[in-house]
């Protein structure tokens, strides 16, 4: 992946501030059931909240290293991009975008949606509009998963969490909460639903990854390869698999990896993002 000269003052990296240690007494099945649940989005509030742990011991205060640094460089230039080609999405479609935070940091950090813990992998929280990103996860996806990482898998995972964040400004996310809430719906109803929303997020990816490639010549070869890795490595069937040894279509909350490769390149594509009703494809 190219590097571009652009970064953003939306990137809060929190790693080596110090601070509370991983939450002891909250079980090690719940961060088990919340790294497979809500791998790559959605709103970990619920599973963060029936937490009953508290902090284990703090951690020192430390300089960032070289490598860190240049990771936090990385970030903060993927997080540019995002901003710059939804900015220009939004303005087409006679919208206005609100960028959102990014806040990288190690082990655990508080979020709106509750206590953020590495196991979690990245995710969006929409009651701050902000991506949390332990970048730990990555070696986890290479090493656990199978993925393909490289620095473009990081901005394909980042993209699809800012998807997230685009599905609140148009009011998607908040339309899902309400069909929770509702308690007209069966679980597998609402698995159904959460895969329309997560399938949509990679569609979303897929759409900043063409449109950002068209104004800044980003790709090079090899980095939609390892972008579709990485989708294919989440997708349920995949870590169903892996976790308990077979496959259970009804617990598929983010899409099988046949799906998340389809609609992420699908966004990519055809660049369109009036072309990702994944609702209607997949619900109807």
């Amino acid at each position: 992946m190219k590097w571009t000269n652009d970064r953003s003052g939306n990137v809060d990296d929190r790693r080596g501030s110090g601070g509370g240690g991983m939450l002891v007494g909250g079980g090690l099945g719940t961060l088990i059931i919340a790294a497979i649940i809500f791998f790559l989005g959605g709103d970990p509030s619920a599973i963060l909240s029936s937490g009953t742990g508290s902090a284990g011991p703090a951690t020192e205060q430390r300089d960032l290293t070289s490598e860190e640094l240049k990771v936090r460089d990385f970030v903060e230039m993927v997080t540019a991009e995002n901003e710059q080609t939804w900015s220009k999405i939004f303005q087409e479609n006679g919208m206005q975008y609100e960028a959102a935070k990014v806040v990288m940091f190690e082990d655990v950090t508080q979020s709106g949606c509750g206590t953020a813990q590495a196991a979690m992998g990245p995710f969006y929280c929409p009651a701050d509009q902000t991506v949390y990103m332990d970048m730990s996860f990555f070696k986890e996806l290479e090493q656990r998963f199978g993925a393909q990482v490289t620095e473009f898998s990081i901005a394909y995972v980042m993209a699809h969490e800012i998807g997230h964040h685009v599905q609140t400004l148009l009011g998607t996310t908040q339309k899902v909460n309400q069909l929770r809430n509702s308690g007209r719906y069966s679980q597998t109803d609402m698995n159904r639903v959460s895969v329309a929303t997560e399938l949509q997020a990679d569609f979303y990816a897929g759409v900043w990854a063409k449109q950002t490639d068209n104004r800044e010549n980003i790709l090079e070869p090899g980095d939609i390869e390892s972008a579709i890795s990485a989708a294919e490595a989440v997708g349920d069937d995949n870590i169903q698999k892996r976790s308990q040894g077979y496959v259970n279509q009804e617990g598929f909350t983010h899409g099988s990896s046949a799906q998340r490769k389809e609609w992420f390149m699908k966004g990519y594509n055809t660049g369109d993002i009036r072309q990702g009703d994944t609702f209607n494809a997949l619900l109807n």
